[in-house]
């Protein structure tokens, strides 16, 4: 993989999971009104049935493919230079689960938009991921450690955003960065909270051993809702993933790429 095929997958990808995010906030946001389920699935729906829907579903699906790429080469050939160490390893691992989640959202996007059937239609693939846990060896624990992964990716991603941690890999320059850190800040923030909630979803579908109680965004924000105050901070959690998808567009246009290299990936390995 050279540098300039690096570039594309990475930014298309970066830029396509931007625009899904931006969707499903849009959405949230108008369902403060008009009500109706805000999930990434559901903004796709919606992408699809305006002018020339196919077409957008289709490029956010390739772009989305293109981020799949790239988070395997995160993971498997360290594009981004991690340490050969248990923290360089914990977070390559969390870049190789996050191409899993997003594969299911890719063949979505682009079966939607050829009308083309991928499985199950109109299943629920995360329920559908979490009963195949659960059916497994010691399922209801599977899915306990799935609850905790997710509650730690979440925190961690909030730290990320409160402690500015992005900048190691996303550098803005311009006479917008304040704003742009803002958005960079308070969306990985929300994104973060948002995390935390379907981990706890997950870790309570184990305790109850019952695979639909496993969470999602568009629960999340349906727990978030039923909070006192529940419209109030519906609408700040909304923002805060149209927040994250901007994050999305601004990683597109300002991560630092670099060329994978099979050589570093052997001595990982090896060592």
């Amino acid at each position: 993989m050279d540098r300039l095929s690096s570039e594309w997958l990475a930014r298309s990808g970066y830029a396509a999971r931007g625009i899904v995010y931006i969707l499903v906030g849009g959405m949230a946001l108008l369902s403060t009104v008009g009500g109706g389920e805000a999930g990434s699935k559901s903004a796709m729906q919606m992408l699809l049935e305006q002018p020339l829907g196919a077409v957008w579903l289709g490029l956010i699906g390739i772009g989305l493919v293109g981020f799949i790429v790239w988070r395997l080469a995160q993971a498997v050939l360290n594009a981004d230079q991690h340490d050969n160490n248990m923290k360089g390893y914990i977070i390559r691992a969390a870049m190789f689960v996050s191409a899993a989640t997003y594969t299911g959202l890719a063949s979505y996007a682009i079966g939607h938009a050829l009308k083309i059937s991928f499985g199950s239609g109109s299943g629920n693939s995360r329920e559908s991921w979490t009963a195949w846990l659960m059916q497994q060896p010691f399922g209801p624990y599977l899915v306990a450690a799935l609850g905790l992964v997710v509650i730690g990716a979440g925190a961690v991603q909030v730290h990320k955003g409160v402690t500015q941690r992005y900048e190691k890999f996303v550098r803005i320059s311009g006479g917008h960065k304040r704003l742009l850190d803002l958005l960079c800040i308070y969306g990985l923030a929300a994104r973060g909270a948002i995390f935390v909630i379907i981990g706890v979803f997950f870790l309570y579908a184990a305790w109850a051993v019952d695979p639909q109680q496993g969470g999602s965004t568009a629960d999340a924000l349906a727990w978030v809702r039923s909070l006192p105050f529940g419209g109030v901070l519906y609408g700040l959690a909304a923002l805060g993933l149209f927040a994250f998808g901007a994050y999305g567009v601004i990683e597109a246009r300002y991560r630092i790429i670099r060329e994978p290299s099979l050589s570093e990936a052997r001595h990982a390995l090896r060592t």
